[in-house]
């Protein structure tokens, strides 16, 4: 049986690239995932140095979290100059802040715009989904985030 997830099709028994899976339905913009997501990059609450995003739309009705897709072409690995983002044997996207040199090209191709130069360091910083544990996935109070590893077992689809 075949079913597509990120916009490639797979087979059910493939394993896939880890991922947070987003319902935006979900969502109530209570921003405890951004809290939990700082704390555990930067021992500090500052929703500004989270790794994800919430976009509020239409006057605040609704919220969208939004988080890196772990892209299976990534754009970022790509345009990298120094080849310092690369997919680690777990299959997560991961960037290489010794390699580093702050160009933020990746900042500028991301197609989600989830990459961003630390404030301190000036260098590019993403979602590396917490060592495999993500924060934001345990703290999110409504189910609005989900942490999708292994074979897909049922279709995923984009919120």
């Amino acid at each position: 049986m075949i079913f597509t997830c990120h916009k490639i099709t797979i087979d059910k028994e493939a394993a896939i690239n880890p991922f947070i899976h987003t319902h935006f339905d979900k969502c109530t913009g209570c921003s405890i995932c951004q809290l939990a997501c700082s704390m555990d990059l930067t021992g500090g609450y500052n929703p500004r140095r989270s790794r994800l995003d919430i976009r509020h739309k239409n006057e605040h009705l609704f919220h969208m979290p939004v988080v890196c897709s772990q892209c299976e072409n990534a754009y970022c690995m790509q345009v990298c100059p120094v080849n310092a983002i690369a997919r680690d044997t777990h299959g997560i996207v991961k960037i290489d802040a010794e390699k580093c040199i702050g160009c933020a090209l990746c900042v500028q191709y991301c197609p989600v715009d989830m990459i961003h130069l630390d404030i301190d360091t000036q260098k590019a910083v993403k979602c590396e989904l917490c060592r495999g544990n993500p924060a934001c996935v345990a703290a999110c109070p409504n189910g609005a985030l989900e942490f999708i590893t292994g074979p897909v077992k049922e279709p995923i689809t984009h919120d």
